[in-house]
């Protein structure tokens, strides 16, 4: 028979998975509904008082907001119909609640660069800023300033920018927020500071050794890129490119 701590032990293990669970399965839930507020904010505040250019530049065009499953996100023009879809990730929602995760996101680097919401990021401003961002596409497709190659061109950011002075995007956060907050998420405006980027310690021109053993590497890095960097060789690897992550970089004295 067994004694009362093996039970305990045991009883442990089989409620960890489920707390595990429930908890996924709940945010989960939240975000596809935080989804579904975008998908009714994108409708209402923005389709709707632009519908009027919108058929006249385009006849008959519909819109169709979704939440998707995965990351995805984005706007797409039905090729056989004048059906302009945007999807909401469900993903990505779930990861601009974070503020380790929403780092990597356009949107936030948007909202830092440009100003949007006074340059303050939060899950609720992400959120709003990314419908007018999808809907930014919509605008543009519909306006023919969307080409092979150029998607985030001069003329998208003059819608963006449009979207936001005007107040449309203000009017979606304030709604959203309001919707959320009555679902008890007023935690969703909190203002967050997102983690640094790996980047920030290291600038183009600074000389790096990376690799180990007889496989390591000196070079100057030549590129900075969000979760890596391209470093050009020296010495022996002239003329050798490599994308290296920053967790892997040490400066060239480092190891001298």
């Amino acid at each position: 028979m067994p004694c009362a701590s093996t039970l305990s032990r045991e009883t442990e293990h089989r409620v960890a998975p489920m707390a595990t669970a429930r908890t996924t399965a709940e945010s989960g839930q939240k975000s596809h509904e935080l989804g579904l507020l975008m998908c009714e904010a994108t409708e209402q505040l923005l389709w709707t008082p632009a519908q009027h250019w919108i058929l006249e530049q385009q006849p008959k065009a519909r819109l169709q907001c979704m939440v998707g499953r995965g990351k995805a996100t984005y706007h797409r023009r039905d090729a056989h119909q004048p059906i302009h879809r945007i999807v909401y990730g469900q993903r990505m929602i779930a990861a601009k609640q974070n503020s380790a995760t929403a780092e990597g996101w356009l949107s936030l680097r948007e909202i830092r660069r440009r100003h949007y919401y006074s340059g303050q990021c939060s899950t609720l401003n992400l959120l709003a800023h990314t419908c007018c961002h999808e809907f930014a596409h919509l605008l543009q497709s519909i306006a023919g300033q969307r080409y092979r190659g150029s998607v985030h061109n001069r003329h998208f950011y003059d819608i963006l920018d449009g979207l936001h002075g005007s107040g449309a995007a203000n009017e979606v956060r304030r709604w959203l927020g309001e919707e959320t907050a009555r679902r008890g998420w007023s935690e969703l405006a909190t203002e967050f500071v997102p983690t640094p980027s790996p980047a920030a310690q290291w600038q183009v021109g600074d000389r790096v050794n990376f690799g180990e053993g007889r496989r390591q590497r000196t070079g100057t890095i030549i590129r900075l890129n969000p979760r890596t960097c391209t470093v050009e060789g020296c010495g022996l690897w002239q003329r050798q490119r490599y994308r290296v992550p920053y967790a892997l970089l040490s400066t060239a004295d480092d190891n001298q």
